[in-house]
């Protein structure tokens, strides 16, 4: 682990002392024996595996089902970072919904040379069967994870965005209420916020982006790839908590340019679909031809206005890391002001001067492919052998428009429970943001990701990472809600 790594709770100071404002949860974690806090993450992992929370780690020799790593010490942002970061984070989703009405519209920002042209209109996710369309009520990226990392007190950057389909947040809410359960003195000591209001939130944002005229109560129905789809567990999760139905393709179909559901009482009109799988696989008369995951006449019936895709066709072109490097000048241009949340400085390899100094340093470096996630297809300079950063650099020579390079940051740690106890581990932060025809909605919360290994800078559960709670401070003390009552009441799972 790098020495120079800011711990959130121990500060500069290492184990034995605290922060200004987090001496109880320092004395929390050494007042609390290792086989307590052992036992409590032990049961806490007997819950997620009856839930049936469950990745797999591809690239090893065993790819089987694994519960999600979840750690018992949970991260705290004061009240005031997380008023910061809300404010900065409804800037830059305002300003990637502004930019996909423009680049998907007018292209204003493209023939003012913002940024290049051939950027936008050439990148593999920009979808030109969607060019001049417009969603109901003109909005794109209804539901976002930024991927965030702190280095300081004061120093937080986004490191990517994800508009696609943003996943994780099933991990938010299940580790709230395993902490409320297995913790519930850290809910008497701290004034929490409470993020178990985020399934209600999406179900409004999803009804708010019906198509007009269909009525206060539209059909939403959430779109999964089926249960052999490493997220499906987070679909069921999240269209069992909205009460609205989990469908799969054959469910659907389009008739005259309307989506109807499939039902024993007959067919219902659909209204809103909250899809779960990419672009290509949509609709195979539109997309991959090859899909069986899709819905034939989807894309027709979205074109038609009938029917909102949650999110927008199109709306990848804003997750690729390319586009990521322009996104102060993004924010800029379509809100006015500087980005409150700054980039991670990056180099573009398609530049030949960013090429030469990121051939010349890729030991020191952090190389992704521009449209790569979950942690593959990525370069960490610092830990890899030469053989890997030879492969990489015949790689960024044969294709460098592929890749970024960004440096290593020094990446905040967090308490985490291990093998040998309590020690800091590296973190990085997910909140989620719903946009709607009513607004930006944020709740306070989010995922931490935490890498467990130590030393790795690899949050990504796919590359061995695991998870813990975020919990953000009310500026005042509150009455909890749901944590009220939460030391009575058992996990859903029913697991002691």
């Amino acid at each position: 682990m790098q020495r120079s790594a800011f711990d959130e709770v121990w500060g500069d100071a290492g184990p034995g002392a605290s922060r200004e404002g987090f001496e109880a949860l320092a004395a929390w974690i050494a007042d609390t024996p290792a086989q307590e806090l052992t036992r409590r993450q032990q049961a806490a992992e007997a819950a997620f595996r009856q839930l049936g929370i469950t990745f797999a780690v591809y690239g090893e020799d065993e790819a089987a089902e694994r519960i999600i790593p979840f750690d018992i010490v949970p991260r705290i942002f004061a009240a005031s970072e997380w008023h910061n970061l809300k404010a900065g984070l409804e800037q830059r989703v305002e300003a990637i919904n502004a930019f996909l009405a423009d680049v998907y519209g007018p292209r204003k920002i493209l023939r003012d040379g913002v940024l290049p042209a051939e950027l936008v209109l050439a990148n593999p996710q920009f979808r030109p069967q969607v060019a001049g369309a417009r969603p109901p009520h003109d909005v794109y990226a209804h539901i976002c994870g930024i991927d965030m990392v702190r280095t300081g007190p004061n120093d937080f950057f986004v490191l990517e965005d994800n508009a696609r389909t943003p996943s994780g947040v099933s991990y938010m809410l299940e580790n709230r209420e395993a902490m409320i359960r297995l913790c519930p003195e850290l809910f008497e000591m701290f004034p929490v916020e409470p993020v178990d209001d985020y399934t209600d939130l999406l179900l409004s944002t999803l009804r708010s982006v019906a198509p007009r005229g269909r009525g206060s109560e539209p059909v939403c129905v959430l779109l999964t790839p089926g249960h052999f789809n490493s997220a499906f567990y987070e679909h069921s999760f999240l269209a069992d908590a909205m009460g609205i139905e989990l469908v799969e393709a054959a469910d659907l179909e389009v008739d005259d340019d309307i989506v109807w559901m499939r039902t024993i009482d007959g067919r219902v009109r659909v209204d809103v679909i909250y899809r779960r799988l990419d672009d290509d696989y949509i609709d195979p008369l539109v997309f991959r031809p090859d899909s069986m995951l899709g819905v034939p006449g989807l894309m027709a019936a979205y074109l038609a206005g009938n029917v909102t895709l949650t999110n927008a066709p199109g709306t990848g072109i804003a997750d690729d890391k390319a586009i990521y490097s322009y996104m102060p000048e993004i924010v800029r241009y379509y809100t006015g002001s500087d980005a409150r949340l700054p980039n991670v400085e990056t180099w573009r390899c398609r530049e030949k001067q960013a090429l030469v100094y990121t051939l010349e340093n890729l030991d020191k470096l952090v190389v992704k492919l521009v449209d790569g996630s979950g942690g593959y297809g990525m370069l960490v300079g610092p830990t890899a052998s030469k053989a890997e950063i030879e492969r990489f650099r015949e790689a960024l020579i044969a294709h460098p428009h592929r890749y970024i390079a960004q440096p290593t940051l020094a990446l905040s740690t967090v308490p985490t429970l291990t093998e040998k106890g309590v020690a800091p581990r590296h973190v990085d932060f997910r909140p989620f943001c719903l946009s709607g025809a009513d607004g930006i909605r944020i709740v306070p919360g989010g995922l931490t990701r935490v890498a467990l290994r130590e030393g790795s800078l690899v949050v990504n559960s796919s590359q061995g990472g695991g998870t813990k709670d975020s919990l953000i401070l009310a500026d005042r003390p509150r009455r909890r809600a749901k944590a009220a009552v939460a030391e009575a009441m058992p996990m859903r799972s029913g697991a002691d």
